[in-house]
């Protein structure tokens, strides 16, 4: 059941990121689960853990705070996506 979870939770993160970095044509539903998957295991990681944020580790989770920041993870991840033109 955590995996069904995971990936409703990851494409809904996903979906929001790429609504706001103007990328959703570009990538379908399997393509904002991905992004939302990693992009909130990143937010977690680089805001939660390296820059001390405590609320961030609950990234990609089923709360407000987990979604807000698996969205701030996911939005980091199409950056650099977009820096190496994986992404338009």
């Amino acid at each position: 059941m955590g995996w069904i979870v995971t990936i409703i939770v990851g494409g809904v993160i996903g979906w929001l990121a790429s609504m706001m970095m103007n990328t959703d044509e570009q990538q379908g539903a399997l393509a904002n689960v991905g992004i939302g998957i990693v992009g909130s295991l990143l937010g977690a990681w680089l805001i939660g853990d390296v820059l001390r944020v405590g609320s961030a580790t609950s990234a990609g989770s089923l709360s407000i705070w987990g979604v807000i920041w698996g969205v701030v993870g996911a939005i980091v991840l199409i950056v650099i996506l977009k820096a190496f033109k994986v992404l338009k």
